[in-house]
């Protein structure tokens, strides 16, 4: 799946507004991760995941740093993230569902935190994005 010259454009203007915001967004969409979906707190049995906890502060600014780093090299993703799908296949072994369930909570996030920005074609944009980015993650569970 490739995007569009004009979803690569929405990702990069928005990406603009949504860094500004990063570790607001990053713990917010973890709370919501852990929320909705309770079984993905099995993967941070070390982590207080209290809301506003500095673990979850320090790993929602990681989250959102992959993504920069995706928006960053949006014609490499793969390579990009290439190191982040190992950590995530191969020593931490994540559930390759799990990245379409924080896909959806950046989502719904970033729609929170921008709501005028965010129109049926970013979010369409912004879908097929966190959709390449979690089919890259999981190449390495192949």
């Amino acid at each position: 799946m490739s995007l569009t010259k004009a979803e690569r454009t929405i990702i990069m203007s928005m990406w603009s507004k949504i860094s500004t915001q990063a570790d607001a967004i990053g713990i917010e969409a973890l709370e919501r991760l852990f929320t909705s979906y309770p079984q993905t707190k099995t993967y941070f049995p070390h982590f207080d995941l209290h809301p506003g906890s500095a673990h979850l502060r320090s790993h929602g600014s990681k989250v959102v740093a992959a993504v920069g780093d995706a928006v960053k090299s949006i014609d490499n993703i793969s390579g990009a993230l290439s190191k982040l799908s190992e950590l995530h296949a191969y020593i931490l072994r994540v559930d390759p569902v799990n990245f379409k369930l924080l896909s959806h909570c950046l989502l719904v996030t970033m729609a929170s935190h921008f709501p005028a920005d965010f129109t049926a074609e970013a979010h369409a944009a912004w879908d097929k994005f966190l959709s390449v980015v979690s089919s890259v993650l999981t190449e390495k569970y192949r």
